[in-house]
């Protein structure tokens, strides 16, 4: 049967292919992605309401799905410092599961990130650490939580020290082989494929994934 795909996140880097995919999948009937600004494509799987998701619970039952994707992130840098990373990397996306699972959504996907933990010396590792925790208790049957290292893949906006990593990355995937294979930069439409695939496969509790994911 047919199911309804609810996504946050999709002008990123990740979440602009992932929406693609969705749209084409024969398993979903509808796609509802939640933006800031109106999108410029049109489908007629596709419903586009308007938030900035401060206050996702005002979209009531807009965010109705049966799978729940959020590909929502940012930089220290790009969020003006760190209370603004916390804000979309935690806040938002905790307050997103929240509200989508009261409108009756039953499995929730997110993207985090590689070496997230609540002991971490990096405030950006404990920010995905702190939001993996309290995702996996929303009350979702399932929940799939990805965890990528550098994402490959062509940024909208500049992100200098990305760039430069994603330039250093054909001579840094040789190195991650065994248990360092989980560091190895990935295209973000190869997260993308996979997130659509472990939504589609039977699955219950909380899943956590490293590279390669499937």
């Amino acid at each position: 049967m047919a199911r309804t795909a609810l996504i946050a996140g999709s002008s990123g880097l990740v979440g602009h292919f992932l929406l693609q995919k969705l749209l084409d999948s024969s398993n979903y009937s509808r796609v509802v992605a939640v933006t800031r600004r109106p999108l410029t494509q049109a489908h007629p799987k596709l419903a586009n309401p308007l938030s900035d998701l401060l206050q996702p619970d005002a979209l009531g039952r807009q965010l109705a799905a049966d799978d729940v994707y959020c590909c929502l992130g940012t930089t220290t840098r790009s969020a003006g410092g760190k209370a603004g990373l916390e804000q979309v990397d935690y806040q938002m996306v905790v307050d997103l599961a929240r509200a989508a699972r009261s409108a009756g959504g039953r499995q929730f996907l997110v993207v985090s990130s590689v070496g997230s933990s609540l002991s971490s010396p990096a405030f950006y590792s404990r920010v995905k650490a702190r939001m993996e925790r309290d995702v996996a208790t929303a009350g979702y049957s399932t929940v799939h939580i990805l965890r990528p290292s550098l994402l490959l893949g062509a940024r909208p906006e500049s992100r200098p020290a990305e760039h430069l990593a994603q330039r250093l990355s054909p001579w840094l995937t040789p190195l991650c082989k065994g248990m360092l294979s989980r560091y190895r930069p990935v295209p973000a439409e190869d997260v993308a494929k996979a997130m659509l695939l472990l939504a589609l496969r039977p699955a219950s509790g909380v899943q956590v994934h490293h590279y390669p994911f499937i």
